[in-house]
C-alpha cells in the first residue's frame, strides 16, 4: 500500500509464486521421478478417484463458500468486509490447528494418509497450492471489488503520503506519544538469541547496517559486523486504523503506515536497508494426555497447554508483497525460512492489507452502523404468544416447546436459570458448559443461586479451543462462590449441552431440562441457528439426570431412553439406524435420511450412507462445512445429494431424520458425524418426543432443502456450485422465512413420501403398507 503501483506489482509476484508453486513435483510417492506436470495430474487423479473428500480440502471449499458472500453485490459494502474478514479468522483458524496438526505428522516423521489417498508430504503440498489460490482470491475480492466502492461509501483507506499536512502532524503526534512507548526493537545477531515473535500480530523485520556494509553479496550464512536483523512487534491492543474526518469520508490510516513513516526514530545513527511488515501463524494444536489428577495437575496442564500455543513452530508467514526484491530483504527472507524451517510454500503475499480480520473496526465505526442490515426481531416460539413468559416453569409444564435460535429469543433459557436462581423452591442447577458469553448472564444466575442456597452443579470444559482461559476464569468464579465445579473429564472433551433444573413443587418434585444443540452463550444465539428443548417430560429428566452422575460421578447407566451419548455408542446407534432404512428400501417400504450437521468425516458412517444409497434409500445432507463424503457417484452414492447454506447466520443446528416408513424417528443435539464427536468427546443426541416439536423439525429441513438464496450444492468432483432460483419464481431464502412460520405451516411440512413400491418377493410387507404404486421423494 505504500506505492500506487504496488497492488499490480504484488499480484504479479503473487501469480508468479503461485505458478512457481503448481509447477512443483507432487505425488503419492514423495520419491517419484515424474515431470512437475505429470505429477500435478497424478496428484488431482488420485484426489479425484478417490470414494472420500479431503477433510482439510473440503473445509477450505467451505472458507471459498463465505468468500463467495464478500463478492455478492446485492450485500452492502459493510456486510460485504464483515465476510472477508470472517475468511481470514476463519484461516487463522486452520492454519494454527489443521495445519499445525499437519507439521505434528511432518516434524515428527509420523506417517499420515489423507482421505484424498496422498501421504502427509505430498499432501502438504497440494493444500499449501489450494490454499495460495485461496490467498490470492482474498486480495482480488478486496483490492479489486471492495476497494473501489469505499469512495461511494464515504470512506477511504489511506497510505500516509495520502494525508493532509494537518493529519500528518496528528498522526506524528499519536506515534511519539501512544506508539513509540509501546515499541521494543528486538536484535538478532551472534550476541543475541533470536528473539519470541508473537503469533497473529505485526511485525517489522528491520535490517540496518553501517555505512561501511555492503549486502550485494550477502548470504544467509553472513556473519558480518556491517548488518543487523533486528524485529518491532506492533502491539495487538493498539487499534488497527487511525480515523480522521473529512467532510467526503472517513478516512482510515493503518498503523503500520505510521510505524513505518517514523521506524528511524528507533534506529538512531544507523543506516536502515530493508523494512519488511509480516505476521506470522504458529501450531496451535495440541492433544491433551490422560491425567488422573484433574483438579490440580489438569489445570496446570491446561494453562501450559495455552502457553505453548504462543510459542509453536511457525506454518505460515503474511508478507507484504514486492518488499522482498532487495538484496537485504531477500537475505532476511532466507534466513527467516532457514530458522523457521520453512520454505516458499509458507510464504502467503498480501497486496494490500496483512490481515483483513482488522476490518471488523471499519465495520464497527459508528459512521457506518446503519450500513449494516438492522436484524430482524426474533419471533414467538410456534405456539407461544411472546418471548417473555410470566412464569417459565408453567409454560414448559404445559408442554415441550422448541427454540430455534436466533429466530426464537434466547431469553427464556436465561428466564429460566435467573428464575431458578431467585426461586425459594428450586433445589438444585445442574448444567454443562463449552462457551460463554463474555459478560454472561448464565455466570450472574449460578452465582446467584448459589449465593441463595442452591446446589448448583457446572462441568465446565476447559478445553474449548481458544476459550480456555476465559472457562477457567468463570469457573474459577463459581467454584469460589460454593458451586460445585468440574473441570472437564480428562480423556474426553464435553461437548454436549444440558441444563437440568430441579424444583419443589409442594406434593412432587419437578425436574425441567434444557437440552440443546448450541452453547449457552447468549451473544452467540443471535448469530448461530440452533436448536433448544424446553421440557418436563420424565423420560428425558431421567435420562439428563444419568447422564449428569456419570459425568459427575461414578456410575454406568444401562442405557438410556431417549439419549443417545458419545463416547459410549452414538456411532453404533446412528449405524443402526441408517441401515433400518437400507433394510426398509430393500424391502420396498418407504424409507428416507435426512442430517443437517456441521460436518460429516467419520469413515465408518459414510460407508454405511453409502451402503444405503445403494440399497435405494434417498439421503438428503445438509452439511455447513467439511464433507468427505463424495455424492452422486455411480454405483456407490447416486442417491445422495450435499448441500450447504451459508448465509447471515451460521448454521449450528444438528438433526437426524430417519423416516421409518412413515413413523420418523428425529433427533437432535450437539454431535456431528466426525471421529472426535464419536470417540473423544462428551456429546449427546436427543429424541425428540412430541409430535409438534417433530414437526418443527421437520420444517427446518424442509426449509433448508427448499433454499435458492444461500444454497450450495456439492457435486461429484467435489466442488459446489450456488443454488439458483428457476425463472418466474421467487427467491426463497430460509434465513427471512423463519421468522414468518405459523403453527399451520408447521403441521403441514413433510420430508417424503409413505407411496410403496412391493417388491415381487416381498411376503412380510405390513399389510397399511400395501397402498401405492411408487417410494418417491416429496417434491420441495
Amino acid at each position: 500500500m505504500r506505492n500506487s503501483d504496488q497492488p499490480q506489482r504484488g499480484r504479479n509476484l503473487i501469480g508468479h509464486l503461485v505458478s512457481r508453486l503448481t509447477s512443483r513435483p507432487v505425488a503419492s510417492d514423495p520419491g517419484s521421478n515424474l515431470s512437475p506436470a505429470k505429477s500435478a495430474e497424478r496428484v488431482s487423479t488420485l484426489i479425484e478417484q478417490s470414494d472420500y473428500i479431503s477433510r482439510d480440502l473440503s473445509w477450505l471449499k467451505f472458507n471459498e463458500r463465505v468468500l463467495d458472500q464478500a463478492r455478492n453485490p446485492n450485500r452492502t459494502l459493510m456486510e460485504r468486509l464483515k465476510f472477508l474478514a470472517i475468511t481470514d479468522s476463519n484461516a487463522d483458524e486452520f492454519f494454527s490447528i489443521r495445519v499445525g496438526s499437519l507439521y505434528n505428522y511432518l516434524d515428527y516423521h509420523k506417517e499420515r494418509v489423507d482421505y484424498s489417498g496422498l501421504r502427509e508430504g505430498p499432501f502438504k503440498k497440494a493444500l499449501f497450492r489450494a490454499m495460495q489460490q485461496f490467498n490470492l482470491d482474498q486480495q482480488t475480492v478486496f483490492t479489486e471489488q471492495l476497494l473501489p466502492l469505499f469512495a461511494e461509501n464515504g470512506l477511504a483507506l489511506a497510505n500516509y503520503s495520502d494525508l493532509t499536512e494537518d493529519e500528518k502532524a496528528h498522526a506524528a503526534s499519536y506515534f511519539d506519544r501512544t506508539i513509540f512507548p509501546t515499541l521494543t526493537p528486538m536484535l538478532y545477531d551472534y550476541t543475541h538469541t533470536f528473539p519470541v515473535l508473537l503469533a497473529k500480530v505485526l511485525i517489522f523485520g528491520v535490517v540496518t547496517f553501517t555505512p561501511t556494509g555492503d549486502f550485494r553479496d550477502l548470504t544467509p550464512d553472513d556473519d558480518s559486523d556491517n548488518h543487523r536483523l533486528s524485529f518491532v512487534q506492533i502491539p495487538a491492543n493498539l487499534p488497527r486504523f487511525m480515523t480522521f474526518e473529512r467532510d467526503e469520508a472517513i478516512v482510515f490510516l493503518p498503523i503500520e503506515e505510521i510505524v513505518r513513516q517514523h521506524l528511524s526514530k528507533l534506529y538512531r545513527n544507523v543506516e536502515i536497508s530493508s523494512v519488511n511488515m509480516f505476521r506470522i501463524s504458529r501450531n496451535g494444536d495440541f492433544t491433551l494426555e490422560e491425567n488422573d489428577d484433574v483438579e490440580a495437575d489438569f489445570l496446570d496442564e491446561i494453562k501450559q497447554k495455552i502457553k505453548n500455543r504462543r510459542l509453536g513452530r511457525v506454518v505460515r508467514v503474511e508478507i507484504e508483497a514486492g518488499q522482498i526484491e532487495s538484496p537485504a530483504s531477500a537475505w532476511m527472507i532466507s534466513l527467516l525460512k532457514k530458522r523457521w524451517e520453512i520454505d516458499d510454500t509458507n510464504l502467503f503475499e498480501a497486496t494490500s492489507l496483512i490481515d483483513f480480520t482488522s476490518l471488523w473496526q471499519i465495520i464497527r465505526h459508528p459512521e457506518f452502523k446503519n450500513d449494516m442490515p438492522a436484524p430482524l426481531p426474533p419471533v414467538p416460539p410456534v405456539g407461544l404468544e411472546r418471548d417473555k413468559i410470566n412464569d417459565i416453569f408453567e409454560a414448559i409444564r404445559e408442554r415441550d416447546i422448541l427454540l430455534h435460535h436466533p429466530y426464537n429469543n434466547f431469553e427464556p433459557v436465561l428466564q429460566l436459570l435467573e428464575q431458578a436462581a431467585e426461586d425459594p423452591n428450586v433445589l438444585a442447577i445442574k448444567l454443562t458448559v463449552y462457551r460463554l458469553a463474555k459478560r454472561s448472564r448464565i455466570t450472574e444466575a449460578l452465582l446467584k443461586a448459589a449465593e441463595n442456597g442452591k446446589h448448583v452443579s457446572v462441568l465446565f470444559e476447559v478445553k474449548a479451543r481458544f476459550d480456555e482461559e476465559n472457562n477457567i476464569r468463570e469457573a474459577q468464579r463459581l467454584q469460589k462462590a460454593g458451586c460445585f465445579v468440574i473441570y472437564g473429564i480428562s480423556r474426553f472433551k464435553t461437548h454436549t449441552k444440558l441444563l437440568l433444573v430441579v424444583r419443589n413443587e409442594g406434593s412432587r418434585v419437578v425436574r425441567y431440562a434444557h437440552l440443546s444443540s448450541g452453547n449457552y452463550n447468549e451473544d452467540t444465539a443471535r448469530m448461530y441457528t440452533d436448536i433448544g428443548l424446553l421440557t418436563t417430560n420424565e423420560t428425558y429428566t431421567s435420562d439428563i439426570s444419568e447422564f449428569f452422575n456419570v459425568i459427575t460421578g461414578h456410575s454406568l447407566p444401562s442405557g438410556y431412553q431417549y439419549l443417545i451419548t458419545a463416547p459410549r455408542d452414538m456411532r453404533n446407534q446412528l449405524i443402526d439406524l441408517i441401515r433400518a432404512e437400507a433394510d426398509l428400501a430393500r424391502r420396498g417400504l418407504p424409507s428416507g435420511i435426512c442430517i443437517k450437521i456441521n460436518s460429516v468425516e467419520d469413515k465408518t458412517v459414510i460407508d454405511e450412507l453409502y451402503a444405503a444409497s445403494k440399497a435405494g434409500v434417498p439421503i438428503r445432507l445438509i452439511v455447513r462445512g467439511i464433507c468427505c463424503l463424495r455424492p452422486g457417484r455411480k454405483d456407490l452414492s447416486e442417491n445422495i445429494t450435499v448441500r450447504s447454506i451459508v448465509g447471515n447466520y451460521l448454521e449450528h443446528t444438528r438433526l437426524f431424520y430417519f423416516h421409518n416408513a412413515g413413523e420418523p424417528k428425529i433427533y437432535g443435539g450437539s454431535a456431528d458425524a466426525m471421529v472426535r464427536s464419536f470417540d473423544r468427546r462428551i456429546e449427546s443426541l436427543f429424541y425428540l418426543a412430541d409430535v409438534r416439536v417433530r414437526q418443527q423439525a421437520i420444517m427446518i429441513l424442509e426449509y433448508n432443502l427448499r433454499d435458492t438464496v444461500n444454497a450450495y450444492e456439492l457435486q461429484e468432483d467435489g466442488t459446489y456450485l450456488k443454488c439458483e432460483t428457476a425463472e418466474g419464481v421467487e427467491p426463497f431464502d430460509m434465513q427471512v422465512a423463519f421468522f414468518n412460520i405459523s403453527e399451520a405451516d408447521v403441521m403441514q411440512a413433510r420430508l417424503f413420501d409413505d407411496t410403496v413400491e412391493i417388491p415381487a418377493d416381498a411376503d412380510d410387507v405390513p399389510a397399511d403398507m400395501t397402498e401405492g404404486s411408487e417410494r418417491t421423494i416429496a417434491t420441495i
